[in-house]
C-alpha cells in the first residue's frame, strides 16, 4: 500500500494520472449527457421507430420515408406511431401492438427468433457454402486435390506409334510445347 501512495503522490506520474482521471469524468459526462437528452427527446425515439416499421401501403418503403402521393396509410399509422410514444409504451409494447394489427410485415426487419432467425442466418450460411464450393471447384481444377498416377493402360497407349503420331501433329498444329 506505501508503494502505491508513493507511486500516486511521486512527481513523474502525478500529471499523467490527474489527466487520465480528468479525462475519464469528461467521457462519463459527456455519455451521461447523451443518454438523458436521446431519454427525454421523444422525436429523436420517433424517428427511430418510424425508421423500423413499414408503411402499410404497398409502396415498400419505410414508415418514416414514405412519400407515395397521397398515401392513404401513412397519416394514419404515424399518428398511432406518435400516440403511443406519448404514452410511454416501450419499443417492443409499440412493435407488438403493430404487428398485432398489421402482422408481422409491419417490422422492418425480422425479429431474432423462432423461424424468423432463418432470415438472418440463411444470407451467411449460403455465402459459406457458394465460398466452400469455389474453393472446392477451384482445387480440383488447378489440381491441387491430387496428382494421380498414370495407370498401366495409359502408358501402354502412350508408346503406341499411332498414338504418338497424333500427339505430335496435334502439337505443330497447336504450337503446345508442352505436351498433352
Amino acid at each position: 500500500m506505501q508503494r502505491l501512495r508513493l507511486l500516486i503522490t511521486s512527481r513523474s506520474f502525478t500529471p499523467r494520472v490527474a489527466f487520465w482521471i480528468k479525462a475519464s469524468q469528461a467521457l462519463l459526462l459527456a455519455v451521461a449527457v447523451c443518454f438523458s437528452v436521446a431519454a427525454s427527446d421523444s422525436s429523436a425515439r420517433m424517428e427511430n421507430l418510424s425508421h423500423r416499421l413499414m408503411c402499410e401501403c404497398g409502396c415498400a418503403q419505410l414508415l418514416g420515408e414514405c412519400d407515395h402521393v397521397g398515401c392513404p396509410d401513412r397519416d394514419t399509422e404515424l399518428a398511432e406511431l406518435s400516440a403511443a410514444v406519448a404514452a410511454g409504451e416501450s419499443d417492443q409494447q409499440i412493435f407488438n401492438g403493430f404487428v398485432a394489427k398489421y402482422g408481422a410485415v409491419v417490422l422492418a426487419a425480422p425479429t431474432t427468433h423462432g423461424f424468423d432467425l432463418v432470415a438472418w442466418i440463411a444470407p451467411f450460411a449460403v455465402f459459406a457454402a457458394a465460398l466452400l464450393g469455389t474453393i472446392l471447384l477451384v482445387r480440383r481444377w488447378s489440381g491441387v486435390a491430387g496428382v494421380q498416377a498414370p495407370s498401366a493402360a495409359t502408358t501402354s497407349a502412350s508408346n503406341d506409334p499411332a498414338d504418338r503420331e497424333r500427339r505430335e501433329r496435334i502439337r505443330r498444329e497447336t504450337g503446345a510445347e508442352g505436351g498433352i
